[in-house]
C-alpha cells in the first residue's frame, strides 16, 4: 500500500499506530477537505491485518463531541476533537482524546476499534497536572509492571503517572514538566506527545518547535529527563509541509515511523502516511525521508500510479481534491518537479524501451515534461512528453529503464511566439495519473 496508505478520500492526521492481536489500528484526528479549521467533532479508527497491509477497513466514528447521527459522548463541551491515543489494559481499550480548549476526556470500549463509552474527564489537584488540565496531545505508555503514565502539552512537555484502578486519576505528587528540556534549539518541544518502551529505553516521540519534523529523544526512565537525539523525519523536505504528529510501530518485525502530509494547499488537509525506519543497537534512528512507498518495498511502474501520491512537490504545485472521486497534481507550472520514490522496473535483458502514458488534463498550455531518474537537479533524464491543450492521455518514448529509480517529472512552458510569453506564469496542466508500457 502505498502513502497515503488509507483510501485518498480520507483525511486522518496525528496518528497513533497500535497493534492489537493480529491487526494494526491507527487512531488519529479527522480532517475535513476544504475547511479553514483543523479536524472534526468525531474520531473514526481504521484498522489492517499485520500481514495484508494493503486491506484497511474503517470501523466508523468511534467518539464524538456533537450530536449527529448519534448523540455527543462528551457533555461538558462540543469542540473538536483532536489527537487521540489509545491503549491496552486488562484486556479493555482506553481512548485519551484531545478536546480543543477545554478539559479532556477518558473512554473505554471492549474492543479496540470501539465505539468507546465516556469515563469522564480526567481526576487531578490542580497543582499535579499543568497544561491547564486540558492534556494538549495525549499519548499514554502502559509499561510492563502495568504502570501507566500520560504525556501531553504544549509548548512544554507534561508527564503524569495514571491509576490503573480507573486509567484516568493522576497519582498525587506523579506530575512532572519538561521532560524534554527547555532551550534555544529548534528542537526544543511543541507537541505531539507519543511515548512508546523500545529495547528496554523510552523514547518520547513529538514535534519539535519546526513542526514539520517529528523528533525523539530518549531516557532510561518513563519520567525521564530525556536526551533530544534529532529528527527522523520532516515533511516539508520538498514537498508542502506543515505540522506532524506521529509516532513508531513495529508490524511483523519492521519498525515504521507514522506521520501526516499536506493537501489541497492547506495545513487543515492532512492524510496518514508510514515510512520504514531502523533502529540501530545504539538506540538511535537514522532519519528517513518521505517516499510513495507506503508500507510497500517498492511501486510497480507498469499499473497506473495515482499522481497524489506523490513525495517530491516543488515549484508550487499541489495535491487538489476536485471531488471525493477525483485528485490531481495541480498549479504546475514552469519549473515544477512531482518526484515519486521508488519504483522497480526490474531487469529486461532485452534491453526493449518503455513508454510514458500520462494522464493529464489541460490549461491550455503548451508544455514539455522533462522525465528523470533518481534526482531531479543531477539525475538522468531520460525522456521528454509534449502536453498539448486539453485533457487526454499522452506518450513518450523511453530508453530501456532496469532497477530501482526514484522518478521526477519537471514541467518547462514552450514558448512557441510572442503570445505565449505572456502567460508564461499560468499553470501548464494537471496530472491525474501515469504509468509505463513495455
Amino acid at each position: 500500500m502505498a502513502n497515503p496508505f488509507l483510501p485518498l478520500w480520507e483525511y486522518i492526521p496525528d496518528g497513533e499506530p497500535r497493534v492489537f492481536g493480529d491487526r494494526v489500528y491507527i487512531y488519529g484526528s479527522h480532517d475535513r477537505p476544504s475547511c479553514e479549521f483543523f479536524c472534526d467533532y468525531k474520531l473514526k479508527v481504521w484498522s489492517a491485518p499485520i500481514d495484508d497491509l494493503d486491506n484497511w477497513q474503517c470501523s466508523g466514528v468511534s467518539f464524538r463531541t456533537r450530536n449527529g447521527s448519534e448523540p455527543s459522548d462528551v457533555p461538558w463541551t462540543d469542540h473538536e476533537l483532536y489527537a487521540p491515543d489509545v491503549v491496552e489494559k486488562d484486556g479493555r481499550y482506553y481512548l485519551y482524546s484531545y478536546i480543543v480548549g477545554s478539559k479532556g476526556a477518558v473512554a473505554v470500549s471492549d474492543k479496540p476499534e470501539g465505539p468507546f463509552t465516556l469515563l469522564g474527564q480526567y481526576i487531578y489537584n490542580d497543582a499535579d497536572a499543568g497544561d491547564d488540565g486540558i492534556f494538549n496531545d495525549p499519548g499514554v505508555l502502559v509499561d510492563d509492571d502495568g504502570s501507566v503514565y500520560v504525556y501531553y502539552g504544549f509548548e512544554r512537555s507534561h508527564f503524569g503517572q495514571i491509576d490503573p484502578a480507573d486509567m484516568r486519576t493522576v497519582i498525587r505528587g506523579s506530575y512532572l514538566a519538561d521532560l524534554i528540556p527547555q532551550g534555544s534549539e529548534p528542537e526544543d518541544f511543541f507537541e505531539a506527545s507519543s511515548p512508546r518502551k523500545i529495547g528496554g529505553r523510552y523514547y518520547l516521540i513529538y514535534s519539535p518547535r519546526n513542526g514539520s519534523q517529528l523528533s525523539y529523544a530518549i531516557s532510561d526512565s518513563p519520567r525521564g529527563p530525556f536526551k533530544r537525539m534529532g529528527p527522523i523525519i520532516d515533511n516539508s523536505e520538498d514537498y508542502p509541509g506543515g505540522n506532524d504528529h506521529g509516532s513508531l510501530c513495529c508490524i511483523g518485525g519492521q519498525w515504521y515511523i507514522f506521520y501526516h502530509r499536506m493537501t489541497n494547499g492547506s495545513i487543515m488537509s492532512r492524510r496518514a502516511c508510514a515510512e520504514r525506519v531502523q533502529i540501530l543497537p545504539d538506540g538511535s534512528i537514522p532519519k528517513v525521508e518521505m517516499t510513495s512507498l507506503g508500507f510497500s518495498s517498492s511501486l510497480d511502474p507498469y499499473k497506473e500510479t495515482p499522481a497524489e501520491i506523490a513525495c517530491v512537490l516543488k515549484g508550487g504545485c499541489l495535491i487538489t481534491e476536485k471531488d471525493v472521486l477525483t485528485r490531481e497534481v495541480t498549479a504546475i507550472k514552469t519549473g515544477a518537479v512531482i518526484g515519486y520514490r521508488y519504483f522497480d522496473f526490474g531487469e529486461d535483458f532485452s534491453g526493449s524501451p518503455l513508454t510514458l502514458c500520462l494522464k493529464t488534463s489541460g490549461r491550455g498550455m503548451i508544455s514539455d515534461v522533462h522525465i528523470i531518474l533518481d534526482d531531479p537537479d543531477s539525475g538522468r533524464e531520460i525522456g521528454v512528453c509534449r502536453v498539448e491543450a486539453g485533457d487526454g492521455i499522452l506518450r513518450a518514448k523511453l530508453p530501456s529503464v532496469t532497477g530501482r529509480h526514484a522518478v521526477f517529472f519537471r514541467a518547462e512552458h514552450i514558448y512557441k511566439d510572442w503570445w505565449s510569453h505572456a502567460f508564461a506564469d499560468r499553470e501548464l496542466f494537471g496530472l491525474i495519473s501515469f504509468l509505463f508500457l513495455k
